[in-house]
């Protein structure tokens, strides 16, 4: 072992260490050290930093938290009747079709023991599955169109790229007639946990909260093919993205508007401004104008004042009688234009969504209907009528909904019987997260469960039940 030197004769040497060797010097080899100067692109030294972060985070037992963005394409059921997209659940993953529903906060699946309400849909087989795990806790949950009853299990589900292991969800073996209509087998709740009958945390919540997704946002762009003569039962719907928004389906900004209460349930804003026919409709201020933002209810209900006040400004409407209670009709030659405002811009309902069916040769019914809700329900509920009209955007935090203007590429779709209708499929996963365990021991209906007026209700395809028979 050398001996260390005096500090003395230390002192002496430092200077000729660190000095600057001349080409003239014969005591070494001269090196000029410079800068180099990367010839990357921006993209490539985004992809550069990116992989050097990862790599030293793996090499010394670190995490790094995976982001990313998926797209699940929408189906559009019965002339707009609902919109379903697909998941896949399970070890192996088998694929399924479900509506995908704002207006709810539960995840359930017809399972193969259903013995009522099931016929002819694409069941759930528990014994299929290595990841199931059967909570052995009772499910029921209630909608205006009917319930759903089964039992509480975790499972992995995979949706648009993204994986959730021991995700809170129901199988069901009971479902109201008329409640699933094939190929759709069950219903993905994207509400927030506070409402759900499971007490789940919903699948898009874990994404969202636990950093899987780049931006805290899921969006929708749906169709409308309510008034083509040829419509077929399933036609392309639009799509629902996870983690972004998707630019090529918008104009402008996104206008976003902070939801009014301090305990997120429902996807709810205060309906600030209604006009029919370039005419004011006064609407009530505080919890009286809330509204839901529900993907899963074709038309928008509200309290019978108001909708009679909407009403009040078409020339010869009309309530309606019998299997119309609750509706009203008015001449089919008239163009109804209204428009609905959140606390910014103004947006426009098409008149062919405010005309949900002709029922006679001169006579039409309205797509606004008399609702009364109760318990934690807000006064509106504001559905596909609307929301084919915007790009809908939900944001996670802060806990907003946010619309703009459809591009192009998105009225496009509108009508266009030449598109291909697209299938349950599993995809690759970009992404993987854990739920974490349910809010509440047990499930059962209560006042904050979803009751879904009669909008998954009277909805398109029940009212046109009921036409057909005119």
């Amino acid at each position: 072992m050398l001996s260390p030197l005096p500090f003395a004769l230390l002192t002496l040497l430092l200077p000729h260490v660190f000095s600057t060797p001349t080409p003239q010097q014969s005591n070494g080899v001269s090196m000029q050290l410079q800068r180099r100067v990367s010839s990357r692109s921006i993209d490539d030294a985004g992809l550069w930093a990116k992989k050097q972060r990862e790599g030293l985070t793996a090499k010394y037992g670190g995490s790094s938290r995976r982001r990313s963005t998926g797209t699940n394409l929408l189906t559009n059921q019965q002339a707009d009747s609902s919109y379903y997209g697909s998941i896949a659940i399970g070890s192996p993953p088998v694929a399924f079709d479900v509506i995908l529903d704002t207006g709810s906060s539960d995840l359930w699946l017809a399972g193969d023991d259903c013995s009522f309400g099931c016929d002819g849909v694409a069941t759930f087989n528990p014994s299929a599955s290595s990841s199931f795990s059967n909570k052995s806790t009772p499910f029921e949950i209630t909608y205006g169109s009917g319930e759903a009853l089964g039992a509480l299990a975790t499972e992995t589900v995979q949706m648009a790229g993204f994986s959730v292991a021991n995700q809170g969800f129901a199988v069901c073996n009971a479902v109201s007639s008329g409640l699933l209509t094939a190929p759709v087998s069950g219903l993905l709740g994207l509400a927030w946990q506070s409402i759900a009958s499971s007490g789940a945390t919903p699948l898009w919540q874990t994404l969202a909260q636990g950093g899987s997704w780049d931006s805290p946002v899921m969006a929708f762009q749906m169709t409308r093919f309510l008034n083509q003569s040829k419509t077929q039962d399933q036609e392309v719907g639009g799509s629902f993205s996870m983690g972004f928004t998707n630019t090529s389906l918008y104009t402008g900004d996104i206008e976003f508007t902070n939801m009014p209460t301090s305990t997120p349930s429902y996807w709810i804003l205060a309906i600030s401004a209604i006009t029919v026919q370039g005419n004011s409709v006064t609407v009530p201020s505080g919890s009286d104008s809330y509204a839901a933002i529900d993907t899963g209810t074709t038309l928008v209900g509200g309290p019978p004042d108001q909708i009679a006040a909407v009403y009040a400004q078409i020339p010869n409407s009309r309530a309606g009688t019998g299997n119309f209670e609750g509706y009203y009709l008015y001449p089919c030659n008239t163009d109804v234009v209204v428009t609905m405002s959140f606390g910014g811009r103004s947006w426009a309902i098409s008149s062919a969504d405010f005309q949900l069916q002709q029922v006679s040769q001169s006579t039409c019914v309205g797509s606004f209907f008399e609702l009364t809700t109760g318990g934690s329900a807000p006064s509106w509920i504001v559905g596909d009528t609307f929301l084919k009209n915007v790009y809908s955007v939900f944001r996670f935090n802060p806990p907003s909904v946010g619309f703009a203007q459809l591009s192009a590429t998105s009225l496009a779709m509108n009508g266009d019987v030449n598109l291909e209708v697209p299938s349950a499929t599993i995809g690759s996963v970009a992404a993987a997260a854990t739920a974490g365990s349910s809010g509440r021991k047990g499930s059962t209906t209560s006042d904050a469960a979803p009751m879904r007026m009669p909008g998954t209700i009277l909805a398109a395809a029940a009212v046109l039940a009921v036409l057909s028979n005119l």
